[in-house]
């Protein structure tokens, strides 16, 4: 009887809509009972009333079926429903994402229209979801995320959290969306509340925006570095004591490998999220970092301090000789006052040349990363065309540096060895007023200088090489081994991983952005005072681009020199002309300044940086 009855109901239907007006003619919407009089075996009722469009009829969704009857007669053809007409945010999102792209569209996802339920960010219904598709994807579901989200921790990442729900972009290790690879995971790895909720460190989030990776991709290149997801895998997190992830100890040389094609199990041990300020478990960092710290810290005070008392006592000294020639004083006549002598030869210009260009160089291009957090450094890095770019230019400066450090050596045993024209041995020659080498003189020089400051001594005459010049020299051959040493070691890293254990990379690092930061604002601050800066000498002294002293100057700077060539007879073995040359003279200053100005606006952006923290 029953069939009888579902067999004779369309039947009757289709009568009734014969004899009475459309619904469309009324205005209506057709009652969903009457769809369910065909469709009932198909849909529930009751399931559908329950669901999130229970609220809307059938043809809230079919909207082309505006007349029941031709509908039952199969004159309209029922159309794809278009779910854009209420969920216009979800479509935009969609319309945008890998899924369409690639034919998927709201059906193949949303299967169960017409018993769907909101997911009250419930997100293993999301899993449960993508994996209908993404079935290869299992490594997920067994990782410490999918097992977290199994349990029912809804903080523990998902799906969505990583691909979002309908915005889904294209990832892969190249493109625009090369920065997924960590983006997505420091979204909830830097949560503080989050991270300690569940009882883990964020620690690995500071390590890594520290790293070298993690710098360059906070200066907008993540296509350059490795992600977390490169190390870790994007779906297979596992923790390191399991055989199974990619960063167990047995693991690594492969997972590093991608990457550095010649990693070594030494390479390995390398600390990923070594942390500079955990004496328990990283000693080695901790007591690094502690020393390069002090070496800073007693650096610059000590010639801060040094540079303050001259600027004061130079500029009071400035007023004094002022007033003297107000009151009619004339000061010591010298004959021949303006006369030139010889006090660098043409490779010491050359040198100096060289030193110039490459400690900009590597300035320009070194700075940027170590203050990856600020938005200059991302100005700067664009100029350059990217990171790439940057360390080309760094690597050549740091060719450079060793040349003239080569030369500088070569130079030191010819003056030590060879020179006839230098009377002693080698211990004399080393200890000699000619030497750059520190002695006892350098010590009496120094109180000289103290007394002159605190106005209790006349300033002192030095020799050939003042303490702070000598200072310089050496600070040159500290450097070469200090960031030399190391920056070799970070340009090398899978040749030096062959014989030095990964964790020396991690002291490398420490080294070489503490020693540069202290080299640039040693130079840029201190060098630049003592050379240019300082009231005698002020806006810059030329020597070192000409190659001259004047009379009167080296008489009042170095009297005791030129009273030691006098003695010897060997003055004008030191006499020559004036450099002539409006060209040469406009070319050499012109480059002077624009070094100074480079330098100071640096200098600036460092203090800036310091003061102004994270941006």
């Amino acid at each position: 009887m029953r069939l009888v009855v579902c067999r004779l109901l369309p039947l009757l239907l289709l009568l009734t809509l014969w004899a009475a007006p459309s619904v469309a003619e009324q205005g209506m919407a057709i009652d969903p009972a009457t769809c369910l009089g065909c469709h009932g075996n198909k849909f529930s009722a009751k399931d559908f009333a329950a669901s999130v469009h229970g609220k809307n009829a059938c043809t809230s969704c079919h909207v082309d079926i505006t007349d029941l009857l031709k509908h039952m007669k199969k004159e309209i053809k029922v159309q794809k429903v278009q779910c854009e007409r209420c969920h216009k945010k979800e479509n935009a999102e969609h319309y945008t994402s890998v899924h369409v792209a690639n034919g998927v569209m709201c059906a193949d996802c949303h299967t169960d229209i017409h018993t769907h339920n909101y997911w009250k960010n419930d997100k293993r219904k999301v899993i449960a979801k993508c994996i209908q598709c993404h079935d290869k994807e299992k490594g997920f579901q067994n990782s410490v995320h999918g097992m977290a989200v199994a349990k029912g921790n809804m903080d523990a990442a998902a799906c969505n959290d990583c691909h979002n729900l309908h915005a889904i972009q294209k990832v892969g290790k190249e493109g625009q969306h090369r920065e997924f690879h960590t983006k997505v995971c420091l979204k909830c790895h830097s949560d503080d509340k989050m991270m300690a909720r569940n009882k883990l460190e964020n620690v690995q989030v500071t390590s890594y925006l520290e790293s070298y990776h993690g710098k360059n991709y906070r200066l907008g290149f993540p296509d350059k570095v490795a992600g977390c997801a490169d190390c870790h895998t994007a779906h297979a997190v596992l923790p390191a004591d399991d055989p199974k992830s990619s960063v167990n100890p047995a693991n690594l040389v492969k997972t590093c490998a991608q990457c550095h094609t010649k990693a070594t199990p030494l390479f390995t041990k390398f600390y990923a999220h070594g942390e500079h300020n955990d004496r328990k478990k990283f000693p080695i960092l901790f007591y690094t970092f502690i020393s390069m710290t002090g070496l800073l810290v007693g650096t610059f005070s000590v010639f801060w301090i040094h540079t303050l008392l001259w600027m004061f006592r130079g500029f009071v000294e400035n007023r004094e000789k002022a007033a003297r020639l107000a009151a009619g004083e004339v000061h010591h006549v010298i004959p021949e006052a303006h006369k030139q002598y010889r006090r660098f030869t043409r490779v010491h210009i050359f040198m100096h040349i060289l030193v110039i260009t490459s400690f900009l160089g590597l300035s320009l291009t070194g700075l940027p990363l170590k203050f990856s957090d600020q938005h200059w450094a991302r100005v700067l890095m664009n100029f350059y065309g990217g990171s790439a770019n940057a360390g080309m230019i760094h690597r050549i400066c740091a060719g450079i540096t060793f040349i003239y450090f080569v030369m500088a050596l070569t130079m030191s045993i010819h003056f030590l060895f060879i020179r006839k024209d230098i009377k002693g041995n080698f211990l004399q020659r080393l200890f000699g007023p000619d030497s750059l080498c520190p002695n006892l003189r350098d010590i009496s020089d120094v109180v000289g200088m103290l007394k002159w400051f605190f106005f209790r001594g006349q300033k002192p005459t030095f020799e050939r090489w003042t303490y702070w010049e000598k200072f310089d020299f050496i600070a040159v051959f500290w450097g070469m081994f200090a960031i030399g040493g190391s920056g070799l070691m970070l340009w090398f890293p899978e040749f030096f991983g062959i014989f030095l254990p990964g964790w020396a990379f991690n002291v490398a690092t420490i080294i070489h952005s503490d020693e540069a930061l202290l080299a640039t604002g040693f130079i840029f601050s201190v060098h630049f005072f003592n050379t240019h800066g300082r009231p005698e000498k002020f806006p810059m002294d030329f020597v070192i681009f000409n190659g001259q002293i004047a009379k009167e100057e080296m008489i009042e700077e170095r009297g005791d020199q030129w009273k030691r060539y006098e003695e010897s007879g060997i003055t004008e073995q030191f006499a020559c002309k004036r450099t002539s040359g409006v060209v040469y003279d406009f070319l050499v200053k012109g480059f002077g300044f624009c070094a100074l100005f480079i330098g100071l606006g640096l200098l600036l952006l460092m203090i800036m940086a310091f003061l102004g923290g994270s941006h």
